[in-house]
């Protein structure tokens, strides 16, 4: 198994624990010039956990992380993998399970010609 350095087992612990799916919780860390780069990789179902909502929850990971990385005067980034096509087909489903019910919902509010018979008009 791979040496783990701090800021790597720091991140994979808090990321386990807010998602739905821990054991699919995979990081990659990579060192350059530029700084430490460590790549996380999860389930596509928890991907609204990990980045929140309007990506609060993956700026607060990424600031924390910063923190951790300056205590061993290293320059850290996360990021968060995300597989080819994988945005798009989660666009696709939300689209058809959201186009129905919004349907529904709009025929539900709609006054149909017996619900005006029925109040005598």
């Amino acid at each position: 198994m791979a040496e783990q350095f701090k800021d790597q087992q720091f991140i994979e612990f808090v990321v386990k624990s807010i998602v739905n799916h821990p054991e699919d919780v995979k990081t990659e860390r990579t060192v350059d010039e530029r700084g430490v780069l460590i790549t996380l990789h999860i389930n596509q179902e928890d991907m609204g956990y990990v980045i929140g909502r309007q990506g609060q929850t993956a700026r607060a990971l990424r600031i924390l992380l910063k923190i951790v990385g300056a205590k061993e005067n290293a320059r850290v980034n996360l990021k968060v993998y995300e597989p080819e096509n994988a945005r798009m087909a989660h666009q696709e489903s939300r689209r058809k399970t959201g186009g129905e019910e919004q349907g529904a919902a709009r025929s539900e509010k709609l006054v149909s010609d017996q619900d005006l018979a029925d109040l005598g008009i």
